[in-house]
């Protein structure tokens, strides 16, 4: 069995979204949660930075569009945040664009608009996408 990578963080950030979850339920927008998220992570010393532009690179060119994370935590997980009945290939694809264009190795995707908070981790590594590492 492989070891996950950033395990230890990783808990950290689910447990504090599970707090959000707890608290404000189902049927916020993912600005409110978000701003709930970001909360929790301050009050858990978690550090994070909020809406980190993402330049997207084109050979030697560094392309007009950015994408925009969420929030990118501990400097290396970035946390795309959603608030729908469930996730879908769509919003998987997302995070892996923000991983492609960041080079950054793990990704989480946290729901808060299912009755039970959703969340699926996804590694990037040597320009293979796998989950679940």
């Amino acid at each position: 069995m492989s070891n996950l990578i950033y395990k230890d963080e990783v808990y950290a950030i689910i447990g504090a979204a599970m707090d959000v979850h707890n608290e404000l339920g189902v049927g916020f927008l993912e600005a409110v949660y978000q701003e709930a998220l970001e909360i929790e992570l301050k009050s858990r010393s978690i550090p994070f930075t909020s809406q980190q532009l993402i330049p997207v690179h084109y050979k030697n060119h560094i392309l007009k569009k950015t994408y925009v994370a969420d929030l990118l935590i501990f400097e290396k997980i970035i946390v795309e945040i959603k608030a729908i009945d469930r996730l879908s290939g769509h919003d998987e694809a997302q995070l892996l664009n923000y991983l492609k264009a960041t080079e950054l190795e793990l990704g989480l995707l946290i729901n808060f608009g299912a009755d039970k908070l959703e969340w699926k981790r996804m590694v990037f590594t040597h320009k293979r996408i796998s989950e679940n590492i």
